[in-house]
């Protein structure tokens, strides 16, 4: 059973243990201040409710979202919670978000969904980041994450042009998770929301964590920092039921019962 809510062009709707979170402001789905505070309670409370594993963000119409409204721009913008979008500065969300993209993702749309841990795009979408045409760069983000999840000389040319990548392209180069026709979308992010479910969620949680610590880490530096107790999320993991729970079932023939501790 699901429960669909909306509020200022934004829908959320709960499926089991996932959240659907699309963005409805015809004709873009640009993202305003009000937009913006907007995604980020609905982030937060994301983040804060156990009852849910998994969120998927995506829109209605043939945008994703144009990125921010630049007729509502002004100066010391109030972006809300988790910065724009919601998202792209929530760093302590430690559940992960799948984007759903069905269209155009240009600008701040991009970067939320650069923001998100996992892509599914519609085989018909675009992306760019267009600032520096307007005379600026995506500093929500998309400058320092674009060049993380693409080779850098493809994120370079991006950045510093503005062009337009066909979600094709994107899928060549490893950016998305699935690139589908338009009317599998949905379903292939709920597929892959409904596999993230069926695995343990302090495991998810951690896989997320050490992803972040790591990155800039070398392979050795890794394993000292996963040693160090320094990770919550990894010693939560092995500290918690769950832990042994996955090779209790696998020897007895059954599915596992995860019980988040």
């Amino acid at each position: 059973m699901s429960v669909t809510n909306y509020a200022e062009g934004v829908r959320t709707e709960r499926r089991g243990q996932v959240i659907e979170i699309t963005l409805d402001r015809p004709k873009a789905n640009a993202i305003d201040p009000g937009i913006s505070q907007r995604l980020g309670e609905i982030f937060s409370e994301y983040r804060d409710d156990p009852s849910l594993r998994v969120a998927i963000v995506t829109a209605a119409g043939r945008f994703f979202s144009g990125g921010w409204d630049l007729k509502s721009a002004a100066p010391d913008q109030d972006f809300g919670r988790g910065g724009f979008a919601g998202l792209t500065e929530m760093f302590n969300l430690r559940k992960p978000v799948i984007a759903a993209v069905n269209g155009i993702a240009a600008g701040g749309g991009f970067e939320l969904a650069l923001a998100c841990d996992l892509i599914v795009a519609a085989e018909s979408a675009e992306f760019m980041l267009p600032e520096v045409k307007i005379g600026l760069i995506p500093d929500g983000g998309g400058v320092l994450r674009l060049p993380k999840r693409l080779p850098r000389a493809i994120a370079t040319e991006l950045l510093m042009t503005g062009r337009r990548m066909s979600a094709p392209e994107a899928d060549r180069h490893g950016l998305l998770n699935r690139c589908v026709p338009l009317a599998d979308l949905m379903p292939a992010a709920r597929a892959l929301a409904d596999d993230l479910v069926a695995s343990a969620p302090l495991a998810v949680m951690a896989v997320k964590a050490v992803l972040q610590a790591t990155e800039a880490l070398t392979v050795e530096d890794g394993y000292k920092l996963l040693t160090s107790g320094a990770l919550p999320d990894y010693q939560r993991m092995r500290d918690s039921e769950d832990y042994w729970e996955g090779p209790k079932a696998f020897q007895e023939r059954r599915p596992p019962v995860w019980k988040g501790r």
